[in-house]
C-alpha cells in the first residue's frame, strides 16, 4: 500500500491526495488484494453459478432472505442515522468539506463509512440469491456492474478520502437501501406482494440520488476546499454511468410493463381471459433466452 502511494507522480498526488493514515490497520483496508480477490470470485460465481443451477431445481431461500433483508435494512438505517448525526455534529459544509477539518466528527464519519464499504461485500449475496433461486433475468449488466464496482471504489475512497465530501452519496444511498431492502424483505413473503406498490419509486429515488450527488460533487469543483479534486471528477463520471444504466433499466422495465398491461387488457376484452402478473420485471430481454421454463414450486 505504501509503495503504491509512493509511486504516484506529484501530479496525481496533487489530484488524489495521499493515503489517509487514520485507517491504517483497519480490517481489509491495508491491502487491496483481498478486495480484488473477492471481486474476482464474485464475477466467477456470476458466470459459473447459472451454469451450475441450469439443470437443478431452484432453492426457495425464503427464511434466510427475510433475515438477510432485515439485517441490511437495519444496517442501512444505522449508517444513515450515524452519517446524518456526524455531519451535523461536525458542521459539515454542503458545498465542499475537507477530510481533516472536523476533528472527532471526522472519525465518526470514517467509522460509519467503513461499514458502508463492508456492506458492499455483504451485498454480493443479492446476486447469489438470484442464482440460487434461478432468477437469472435479474442478473443484468447494471446489477453486476454496480455491485462489482462499488466494493472496489470504496476501498480506494476509504484509503484516500474516508470522510469530508465523501459522506453525501453514502448518506443518500443508505436511505435508499432502507427502502429497497425493506421492500425485498416484504416481497419474500408471497402474501405481502399484492400490497407492495413502491418498487417503481425506489428506482426513481435512485435516479434522484445520482443527480443530487452530481450537484453536490460539482459544488466541490466550483467552490473547492482541501478535498482532492480528482475524486470529485471521478465521482461525477461514475454517477453519469449509473444514471445512464438506471435510466435504461427504468425505461425498459416500466415502459414495457405498461405496454404489456395495455396488451393484456385488450386481450381480456377479446377473449374474456384474465391475465395474471407474477411481480417480476426484466430489464434486459436478451438475458431471458438463458432462462429455461421450469416446474412451479411452492414458496
Amino acid at each position: 500500500m505504501e509503495n503504491f502511494d509512493a509511486s504516484l507522480s506529484p501530479y496525481f498526488k496533487a489530484l488524489l491526495g495521499t493515503r489517509d493514515t487514520r485507517v491504517k490497520g483497519w480490517f481489509l483496508l491495508d491491502n487491496y488484494i483481498p478486495t480484488l480477490v473477492c471481486s474476482i470470485i464474485y464475477l466467477l460465481i456470476v458466470w459459473l453459478g447459472p451454469k451450475y443451477m441450469k439443470n437443478r431445481q431452484p432453492f426457495s431461500c425464503r427464511g434466510i432472505l427475510m433475515v438477510y433483508n432485515l439485517g441490511l435494512t437495519l444496517l442501512s438505517l444505522y449508517m444513515f442515522f450515524e452519517l446524518v448525526t456526524g455531519v451535523r455534529e461536525g458542521k459539515y459544509n454542503f458545498f465542499c468539506q475537507g477530510t481533516r477539518s472536523a476533528g472527532e466528527s471526522d472519525m465518526k464519519i470514517i467509522r460509519v463509512l467503513w461499514w458502508y464499504y463492508f456492506s458492499k461485500l455483504i451485498e454480493f449475496m443479492d446476486t447469489f440469491f438470484f442464482i440460487l433461486r434461478k432468477n437469472n433475468h435479474q442478473i443484468t449488466v447494471l446489477h453486476v456492474y454496480h455491485h462489482a464496482s462499488m466494493l472496489n471504489i470504496w476501498w480506494f475512497v476509504m484509503n484516500w478520502v474516508p470522510c469530508g465530501h465523501s459522506y453525501f452519496g453514502a448518506t443518500l444511498n443508505s436511505f435508499i437501501h432502507v427502502l429497497m431492502y425493506s421492500y425485498y424483505g416484504l416481497s419474500s413473503v408471497p402474501s405481502m406482494r399484492p400490497y407492495l406498490w413502491w418498487k417503481k419509486y425506489i428506482t426513481q429515488g435512485q435516479l434522484l440520488q445520482f443527480v443530487l450527488t452530481i450537484i453536490q460533487t460539482t459544488c466541490g469543483v466550483i467552490w473547492p476546499c482541501t478535498f482532492p479534486l480528482g475524486w470529485l471528477y471521478f465521482q461525477i463520471g461514475y454517477m453519469i454511468s449509473l444514471i445512464a444504466l438506471f435510466t435504461n433499466f427504468y425505461i425498459q422495465t416500466y415502459n414495457r410493463k405498461g405496454a404489456s398491461r395495455r396488451k393484456d387488457h385488450l386481450k381480456d376484452h377479446q377473449n374474456g381471459s384474465v391475465a395474471a402478473s407474477n411481480g417480476h420485471t426484466n430489464s434486459f430481454s436478451f438475458l431471458e433466452n438463458n432462462v429455461k421454463p421450469r416446474k412451479p414450486r411452492k414458496d
